[in-house]
Formats: C-alpha cells, sequence, structure tokens
C-alpha cells in the first residue's frame, strides 16, 4: 500500500517539472557568444538605418525626378536633427565622462565613432546620387543646376545684377584676427570661409574672414526666371557669393572661398518643478539653442587646410566632426525648388480626396 501511494506522487513531481520546464525555457548562450551578437538593436544606428532607407527612395530611378530630389532633402533635414539631438547628447556623455554601456554594450564614445563612420558613407552616397544620377537627368528635361563659370554670357550678366541689387547689400563680411573676436556662428547658417592674401607682399600670411549669409536670402536662386524660354536653370547662392568675393574685399586677393555650416546642440533643458515661468523658460532656451555647442561642421570640399585648423579651434571643435562635402551645402533647401518647377510630369500625381461611393 505504501508503494502504491509513493508512485502516483512521483509520477506527479514528474509531471510538474516537465511542465516548469516547458513554460520558462530559456535559450542557450554559449561560451563564444559576446555582447557585440545579443538579440539589441541601438538605437542611434538604427535611427541612421532609417534614414539610408529614406536615401534609397532618392536612389529609385522608378520615381519621379522632383520626388526624387525631395527625398534627398530629407535625408539633411533628418540628419540636421539627428546631430542637434542625439549625437549632442552623446558629446555632452562623454564630456561627463560617463562611460557606461547600454544593452547593446555600446559606450558613447563608440556609438559616436561608429556614428560618424556611417554619416560619412551616408553623405557620400547622397551627394553621389545628387550629382552623377539626379542632375544630369534634370539636364535632359531642360533644368539645369548650373556653377558660375557654367553659365552663358547673358545668364552671368543676370547674375552680375542679381549680385548688386539683392546679395551684396546685406552681406556684412566679418574679418577674423586678435583685434576682432570669433563671431558667433548661428546654428545651420550658411557662412562663406575667406582666405585672404595681400597682393603686394609675396610671403604674406594668409588672412581669415567670414562671411555670414542673411537667411532672408533664397539658397537657391533662379537665373533669369523671365526669360520665357520654358527651361529653369537654378544656381547655388553659396556659389554666387564665392564667385563675387572679390567684390566684398577691395585691396586684397581672394585666396580661398568655401561655404560651411555648423550645427549646435539644440536639445531643451528644462526642470519643469524647479521653473516658475515654463513659458519665459522655454522662450529663453529657444532663443539658446542659436549658442549652443557646436556638434558638427559642414564644409565644402576645397577648403584650404590651415584656415580649416583655425576654423575648428576657435569653435572648439574636433576634427573627427567635421564633414567634407562634395557638393553645395545643406539639400534641405532643395524643398523650395520643388515647388518652382512646374513640371507635373516630374512629380508624383496630385491625390484627389473624394467620398467613395457607397
Amino acid at each position: 500500500m505504501a508503494h502504491n501511494r509513493k508512485t502516483p506522487a512521483k509520477m506527479t513531481r514528474t509531471r510538474s517539472r516537465k511542465s516548469q520546464t516547458t513554460s520558462i525555457s530559456k535559450p542557450r548562450v554559449t561560451p563564444s557568444e559576446t555582447p557585440d551578437r545579443m538579440p539589441f538593436f541601438n538605437r542611434e544606428l538604427s535611427w541612421l538605418a532609417f534614414n539610408r532607407r529614406v536615401l534609397e527612395q532618392a536612389m529609385n530611378s522608378g520615381y519621379p525626378l522632383c520626388e526624387r530630389m525631395r527625398f534627398l532633402a530629407f535625408v539633411t533635414s533628418n540628419l540636421d536633427e539627428f546631430f542637434e539631438i542625439r549625437v549632442s547628447g552623446l558629446m555632452q556623455q562623454v564630456e561627463s565622462g560617463l562611460s557606461e554601456k547600454g544593452p547593446d554594450n555600446l559606450g558613447p564614445k563608440e556609438q559616436i565613432r561608429r556614428i560618424n563612420t556611417l554619416v560619412t558613407k551616408l553623405v557620400r552616397d547622397q551627394y553621389d546620387t545628387w550629382m552623377n544620377q539626379i542632375i544630369p537627368e534634370f539636364a535632359k528635361e531642360e533644368v539645369h543646376f548650373l556653377n558660375p563659370e557654367d553659365l552663358t554670357k547673358r545668364q552671368n550678366q543676370w547674375i552680375d545684377t542679381y549680385f548688386e541689387e539683392t546679395i551684396y547689400p546685406v552681406l556684412t563680411p566679418l574679418a577674423i584676427d586678435p583685434t576682432h573676436p570669433f563671431p558667433q556662428i548661428a546654428n545651420k547658417s550658411l557662412n562663406i570661409l575667406v582666405g585672404l592674401k595681400e597682393p603686394k607682399r609675396k610671403r604674406s600670411p594668409m588672412l581669415m574672414a567670414i562671411i555670414p549669409v542673411p537667411r532672408i536670402l533664397p539658397r537657391v536662386v533662379e537665373v533669369d526666371p523671365v526669360a520665357g524660354d520654358g527651361k529653369h536653370t537654378f544656381v547655388f547662392l553659396s556659389d554666387i557669393i564665392r564667385s563675387h568675393a572679390q567684390r566684398l574685399f577691395p585691396g586684397y586677393r581672394i585666396a580661398n572661398a568655401t561655404a560651411f555650416r555648423v550645427t549646435r546642440n539644440s536639445d531643451l533643458y528644462i526642470d519643469e518643478e524647479e521653473v516658475e515661468n515654463l513659458l519665459l523658460k522655454i522662450e529663453e532656451e529657444l532663443y539658446n539653442i542659436r549658442k549652443g555647442d557646436a556638434v558638427r561642421l559642414e564644409i565644402r570640399e576645397g577648403a584650404d587646410p590651415d584656415l580649416l585648423r583655425e576654423l575648428l579651434k576657435l569653435m572648439k571643435l574636433g576634427s573627427e566632426h567635421v564633414y567634407h562635402i562634395a557638393g553645395n551645402l545643406n539639400l534641405t533647401r532643395l524643398m523650395a525648388v520643388y515647388d518652382e518647377i512646374d513640371r507635373p510630369d516630374l512629380k508624383f500625381p496630385t491625390f484627389q480626396p473624394r467620398i467613395p461611393k457607397k
């Protein structure tokens, strides 16, 4: 009798172990499996993968040209926000000495390193798509994006007049030397870095100047839009200023002129419990955004190395945060060009909302 009573109890315990094993079973982790292989995605790198997919839309030859151009603008706009918020936060962690790793086993320094590598390739592919794919395809449709050197004599005359009447009156070049403090470069503003030489001195040191470009000026200018020939010719504002920089510095020789753009920390730091007037604090933080620490420098290829080193020193920014751009800066401005090109055949069909039939 005793034996018969023990047997069911033993069988019950066996079933219980099996049921427990089935319900809480865990995947085995082999000794060779490192944390880098664990199934966790890094938030910042995952976001860059998303922006890569946005760029792939611009690469899609099946899309209309204007829509591909607009996707390129989206890529730049996304990257701006990414550096203003995400990268600036990582840089602050590094400056504060924080090195704690997350579930993805990546510390802030390693994340910044990987971000720089991925963004460099992303931007290179973005400009390759713009310069070598989309611009040539636009030219076949009589929509041209040209440098001032490629314009006709009549078009150059129009550009000269436009510069004298519209651009020149609002430009204020700034000399950079010990007697002139380094100016506050506004967040995401367009600027021209200029190297000057005194023509009468053979071995004169290169002088440095900056031309801030006011935001009231369009970044992409359509040349002679009232010509009435059905064609569109666009020139980037930075190229117009660069080609006319000599007009701003009489008595000097322009040795180098390069467009650059600074991205600053734009995160808001507000403690709602400590702030008496939340609205005023938000207004103050929004104003301070323009003065945040620099987190990225975009500069067009061809800048003088000495001028670039001096610029980085003045902005207190490391060379690892410099992105050399093989084209005109800030393709976000192409959004305005989209509206100026009145070619429905180069855009997605307009969606007409309607009430479905019952």
